[in-house]
């Protein structure tokens, strides 16, 4: 959403109330109205008001919707315990799911609670610095309750292998993996099989895929003359699958990917990091340069989560999380994938929690999330939904139907909310669901919308990550070892046949031929550099990689 987008003055949803309201209907309330007192709440409204009266630290959400009316005194909130416990911002274009991105971001931030945003527009840089003040800001803020002061939160700011403005981050390949490069390159199942051969072959051969030129190399070795007896054993890797993973890696190359798999690979660690005031570092990845390839950066978001979920220890549930991740236009992520990466996703999933890590996943409808990932989202907050097509109607019915028995007439509050207000259901303290609320949201404390460029900037080469990963690293990986070995190959070749011919001029001479000075050829053979890299590759044969769910490799922190 965009700067302009800020949440409305009006008190209740686009169309003006009518007199008589059925009970629970949310309704426009002249913004003039005064505030409801918590104690006009009788009924289903003061149980739906208790259910969210938690007793430990909690973030603040907004004011319970009720008859048309909010109801400051009336606080809808979440505890802080069950954060790790996942979620779901959805809602319809323009209904305000950033600015509630960023309004829970910055209580975790204030909670020493870390966060990752994925910024896929470029408007939510402006949660580093303050709000500002305004009209609109303080009339929200009157009718929820809250005591709004203008904050920035720490930031850094990140961008894929360099693109864009942010401290690139980069993967090799091998780390990347097979299940999650399949998806990127858009591989059927055989595919994706004959992909997890060549990974099983490189790390078994202590052969680093670094960049795609490694992967490349291998492929082609696989299906040379001198590779092809390497997979015989194990099924074999056919010329026809070669040439389409080869014509894919070269499409993928064509649209600038290539930069984003190398060296130095980006510690995913970085995100867990507070500042030194104490609050959570807000990591924000700028994917407005490749907000054209949605495919990449969807699955890059996963290879994140996944390498998180390898190397952090169980810890079962905390008193806070350690990270809050927001992935950002989930359904990118789940468009034509594979049943394998579908049942990975879940997984993932449903283990991170006892690592202390919670997901949200932020999306338009409930229905584009799987239902084996969407039953392990605890905590909703569904912003309006539009029922102008056939389709939409069915997908607000389906979207009902996700919900808790609620005293509300759901389908009518869900199309009649404003920007800003949304319906919300999260787990209690003791892990039970809430009852479904109807809300109207706190305002951001920080800007909303982007900070301006050179700002940007500034902050990007001032943080102390920008050294240690700006700077591109191409050190000797799969290509450079499988071209030294085939250039030794060549040579030996070349070193036979003429010792062959020596020999052979020798027996036609009758007579002993001079030794000849030693050849490029075997100086380069002889060299300690050649036989360092042959004791490389000795010691690294039979080597493999430990893999995780995703295929991903996992790494010691």
């Amino acid at each position: 959403m965009s700067a302009s987008e800020q949440p409305p003055v009006a008190a209740g949803g686009a169309q003006e109330a009518p007199t008589a309201q059925a009970p629970g209907a949310v309704g426009a309330a002249p913004a003039a109205a005064p505030a409801a007192p918590a104690a006009a709440l009788a009924g289903p409204a003061a149980e739906i008001a208790a259910g969210y009266a938690f007793q430990g630290a909690a973030l603040d959400l907004g004011a319970l919707l009720w008859d048309g009316a909010c109801h400051p005194d009336a606080p809808i909130r979440i505890p802080l315990p069950v954060l790790n416990r996942h979620g779901l911002v959805a809602g319809a274009t323009g209904t305000g799911k950033t600015k509630t991105l960023q309004l829970i971001a910055e209580q975790l931030s204030a909670n020493g609670v870390p966060v990752f945003l994925a910024d896929i527009k470029g408007d939510v840089s402006g949660v580093s610095a303050p709000g500002e003040d305004g009209e609109r800001v303080r009339e929200r803020a009157a009718q929820v309750g809250q005591e709004w002061r203008a904050t920035g939160f720490p930031c850094e700011f990140y961008g894929l292998g360099g693109t864009g403005p942010g401290i690139p981050v980069r993967a090799t390949v091998t780390s990347f993996g097979p299940v999650l490069l399949s998806k990127v390159l858009q591989l059927n199942q055989t595919q994706e099989q004959s992909l997890g051969l060549i990974f099983h072959y490189a790390d078994s051969k202590g052969l680093e895929l670094v960049d795609l030129k490694d992967l490349r190399a291998v492929v082609a070795f696989l299906v040379s003359d001198t590779g092809k007896a390497e997979l015989k054993g194990i099924g074999g890797l056919s010329t026809v699958t070669a040439g389409v993973i080869l014509r894919s890696i070269t499409a993928f190359e064509q649209q600038g990917a290539g930069e984003f798999f190398g060296e130095p690979e980006f510690d995913t660690a970085e995100f867990l990091r507070t500042a030194a005031d104490g609050r959570g570092i807000v990591s924000v990845l700028e994917l407005p340069a490749v907000q054209d390839k949605p495919q990449l950066f969807s699955t890059f978001l996963m290879w994140m989560l996944a390498d998180l979920f390898n190397d952090l220890p169980e810890v079962g549930d905390l008193e806070k999380p350690k990270l809050v991740f927001f992935f950002d236009e989930a359904h990118l992520l789940f468009n034509g994938a594979s049943k394998a990466f579908l049942a990975s996703i879940t997984q993932t999933v449903r283990l991170i929690r006892s690592k202390g890590i919670g997901v949200f996943f932020v999306t338009q409808t409930p229905k584009d999330v799987p239902s084996d990932v969407l039953a392990q989202l605890g905590n909703r907050v569904q912003h309006a939904l539009r029922a102008f097509t056939p389709d939409d109607a069915k997908a607000l019915k389906a979207t009902v139907r996700t919900f808790p028995n609620s005293p509300y007439e759901l389908e009518e509050v869900l199309t009649g909310l404003g920007t800003g207000e949304a319906v919300i259901t999260v787990l209690s303290e003791r892990g039970a669901p809430t009852p479904v609320a109807a809300t109207r949201l706190r305002a951001p404390e920080s800007l909303m919308g982007p900070i301006d460029a050179v700002a940007l900037e500034a902050a990007v080469k001032g943080s102390p990550l920008y050294g240690r990963y700006a700077e591109a690293v191409d050190r000797e990986s799969a290509y450079e070892k499988l071209t030294a070995e085939q250039q030794a190959a060549e040579a030996e070749a070349l070193r036979a046949a003429a010792a062959k011919e020596a020999e052979k001029a020798q027996k036609q001479g009758g007579g002993r031929a001079p030794k000849p000075e030693p050849s490029l050829t075997e100086q380069v053979v002889g060299s300690g550099i050649f036989k360092s890299l042959a004791r490389s590759i000795g010691t690294q044969l039979g080597r493999e990689i430990s893999r995780s769910i995703f295929g991903t490799a996992r790494r010691g922190r």
